[in-house]
């Protein structure tokens, strides 16, 4: 199984974070950019369904030379680069969902859709993916591409021969606590030794906070990452490295994808996009898993935006085209091609959603993953976020692959955090 598109970034944000916010530079005059002749898009690899792209360069191609353009490596920094250097500036850009509390402190380098006529299509979409891509003056930055809601995916053979409820439906309302969960996870050992309920104890503690209202920094720039709602989730992947339903295995190596082919890691809460990761990560499983709620609600990881920059000298060109590649058939496309979870809950009634997946038994997917994107919780996107998550991320890791004693890692991720707060003005 490969590192997914979101995972492989994870590593270098919380070293750049610090540097977000003087990284664009605001209040600059921003140069013109190409004529609608040569409307420039900027996305990632997996950032948009190819069969879309390919639909808005046949429709748009009599008037708009629409060329998208593929930038590899660290796409944010290369944007960053980009509008700050004020030269070759694309039209539109995607903008990774995780990135986005880092742009919209600097709203002003992108168009403010509402001036486009944004808010006639505000309802077509998740209300709270929408506002995501608002900034706190109002400027609607971006159109929401897709979303990330997470469930619980499980081997059904697995389940059953350790005699846990095993059926979608069952094991959505039978495992729906957190205690719940866990004491299936010791069943599981129980009846069958050697296999662990999940890879590691970050499943537990990221999926807990993301569950909530609150992450690490409010709205005032104070510092809440160690407070109850955070202490509540290590408490919780603590407690499951305790009762020894994870493993010690580091995602993504050759040990733990070998056991999750084995059927000696049978089970992961992961978003709608971890469909494609675990297809074509461990081919051999199909038909082997199928897909639940998580436990108590969804939460979400990932999503992404496109928006307009100044630099764009056709914007209400570039918004009749960005509003048509992220309508719902055309997000539905995404989901098919690229494994992009629609933002706009009309599509989840489109039969190219409604199709039985061979590779998850036959199940329609989509019964779990529209219902939990609709029910994600939502709170507030500080762009200090990752930087003071990311001491808490990897002292809980050390917890459950070192074995490092619980006080003493949130004591020295405590202690981390403080450091970082005082270099970014965050007060502790």
């Amino acid at each position: 199984m490969r590192l997914s598109r979101r995972g492989l970034l994870r590593a270098g944000l919380a070293g750049t974070a610090a540097t977000t916010l003087g990284g664009l530079a605001t209040g600059c005059a921003v140069p013109t950019g190409s004529t609608g002749r040569n409307m420039v898009l900027w996305y990632w690899d997996g950032g948009l369904g190819d069969t879309v792209l390919k639909k808005a360069k046949a429709r748009y191609g009599a008037t708009t030379d629409l060329r998208a353009i593929k930038i590899g490596g660290y796409y944010r920094s290369k944007l960053m680069t980009t509008l700050t250097g004020r030269s070759h500036i694309p039209d539109i850009v995607g903008l990774k969902g995780e990135d986005m509390a880092s742009y919209l402190p600097n709203a002003n380098q992108f168009v403010d859709l509402r001036t486009l006529g944004a808010d006639r299509y505000k309802s077509r979409y998740l209300s709270w993916k929408w506002d995501q891509g608002i900034a706190d003056d109002g400027t609607v930055v971006g159109i929401p591409i897709d979303c990330g809601p997470v469930a619980h995916y499980y081997q059904y053979a697995v389940f059953q021969k350790a005699g846990l409820p095993h059926e979608p439906d069952d094991v959505s309302a039978e495992l729906n606590t957190w205690e719940k969960f866990f004491a299936a996870g010791e069943q599981l050992k129980k009846r069958i030794p050697g296999t662990y309920l999940l890879s590691d104890v970050n499943m537990v503690f990221e999926n807990a906070v993301r569950q909530g209202a609150q992450r690490y920094v409010d709205k005032d720039r104070h510092f809440i990452g160690g407070e109850q709602h955070v202490r509540d989730a290590w408490a919780l992947a603590v407690e499951a490295k305790r009762r020894a339903i994870v493993s010690d295995l580091v995602t993504g190596t050759p040990d733990q994808l070998s056991a999750v082919q084995d059927g000696k890691l049978p089970s992961q809460l992961n978003a709608s996009w971890a469909t494609n990761d675990i297809k074509s990560g461990v081919p051999r499983t199909k038909g082997r898993w199928r897909v639940a709620q998580m436990p108590v609600r969804p939460s979400n990881d990932g999503g992404s935006f496109l928006a307009i920059t100044k630099a764009c000298r056709e914007p209400e060109r570039a918004f009749e085209i960005i509003t048509w590649l992220l309508d719902p058939a055309n997000q539905a496309q995404g989901f098919v091609d690229a494994g992009l979870f629609p933002s706009t809950p009309a599509s989840y009634a489109l039969d190219a959603l409604r199709e039985p997946d061979p590779f998850f038994g036959g199940q329609v997917t989509m019964d779990i993953f529209g219902p939990a994107a609709q029910r994600v919780e939502i709170a507030y996107n500080s762009p200090f976020d990752v930087a003071l998550g990311q001491p808490l991320k990897d002292e809980i890791k050390n917890v459950g692959v070192l074995g490092k004693d619980p006080k003493k890692a949130w004591n020295d991720a405590m202690s981390k955090c403080r450091r970082i707060a005082a270099h970014l003005g965050v007060s502790y």
